[in-house]
């Protein structure tokens, strides 16, 4: 099978072209990511000499060279998007360029091609929970111009596979953490302030819940709705661990030997959701995806790699940092 992989010189993207390459060897990937600022060619640098990898620098809008890849491939696993909420609030145009006029780009390609897609979106489009958790029927709710355009694209989706009978499942998962995630997100920034004995900042109260999800774990729920997924459903993949922000930190801190007093209250962002929560039964009943990484286990992992590996993130833009980054 060979996979048209976009996005994946990105966090998720990179993790689930090393799962492929490295677990299912009748497979190949070309790899089409636009490098844009989260885009990392050295999460993938083992794999430049791998015959069954590729890589072409291209944009998911451009649909000339998106009907060249697709036509060479048999399923396209969608990564590609704007993701950080943060950025959203600052300008709300490449998320919207990104995340739905990209999707409607890939979609009137595999329409005529009659191809199949996976698409990765977010638990963000659910929106807040004061209780309770959200199963895949539950109505889309987004708060952030960034869950608005996720959600977006998965009606357009919706309305494809409805209306042309196209071949498109869609996974929602919860937050992902672990190696070489870019350090605009809270856990790789805060390891890296605090390696550098820098404050943390945190937003409000630090008491906003989100439920983490080992990112290899997500790879993997990844490939087995890509095995045995239905066409034209979609499957939520949750971690079973929901805890608070400050929570996260501290823990953090506790890992890297340093004091809590670097911890440092800022101003909330706009629109924060308070929590997330979504439950995975229908994956696990339907396609036996087994959740391997315990939160523990995982974070400890995700830390001594950080610290282990400072080349990878030692000359990124320092903005990426800032304690309010939607301003």
């Amino acid at each position: 099978m060979k996979l048209l992989v976009t996005g994946g010189l990105g966090f998720i993207g990179s993790n689930f072209i090393s799962r492929i390459l490295e677990n299912q060897k009748e497979w190949s990937v070309i790899n089409v990511d636009a490098e844009l600022y989260g885009s990392n060619h050295q999460s993938l640098k083992k794999f430049e000499n791998n015959l069954k990898y590729s890589f072409v620098k291209g944009n998911i809008t451009d649909q000339k060279l998106m009907e060249k890849l697709i036509l060479e491939s048999d399923v396209v696993v969608n990564f590609a998007a704007e993701s950080h909420v943060d950025r959203s609030i600052l300008d709300a145009k490449p998320f919207i360029d990104s995340n739905i006029l990209g999707v409607f780009t890939l979609l009137e390609i595999i329409k005529k091609m009659k191809k199949k897609m996976i698409h990765i979106s977010t638990d963000e489009v659910y929106g807040s929970f004061d209780l309770g958790s959200a199963k895949e029927e539950t109505r889309l709710n987004p708060s952030s111009p960034y869950a608005a355009s996720k959600a977006s694209a998965e009606l357009l989706i919706q309305s494809y596979v409805t209306t042309y009978g196209c071949d498109v499942i869609i996974t929602r998962c919860t937050n992902n953490y672990g190696p070489k995630q870019f350090p605009e997100k809270l856990i790789p920034k805060t390891i890296i302030l605090a390696l550098n004995d820098k404050k943390i900042p945190v937003y409000g109260t630090g008491k906003n819940i989100r439920d983490w999800i080992f990112v290899e774990d997500h790879c993997d729920a990844i490939i087995d709705v890509l095995i045995k997924g239905k066409s034209g459903q979609s499957y939520n993949i949750s971690g079973g661990n929901e805890i608070d922000n400050i929570t996260i930190i501290e823990k953090i801190l506790s890992i890297v030997g340093k004091p809590t007093k670097s911890i440092e209250f800022v101003e909330d962002r706009p629109g924060h959701d308070f929590r997330y929560s979504m439950k995975s039964t229908k994956i696990k009943n339907e396609l036996g995806w087994v959740q391997k990484k315990k939160f523990e286990d995982g974070i400890k992992k995700t830390v001594d790699w950080y610290i282990e590996n400072k080349e990878w993130w030692m000359n990124l833009n320092k903005e990426i940092l800032d304690a309010t980054p939607w301003k």
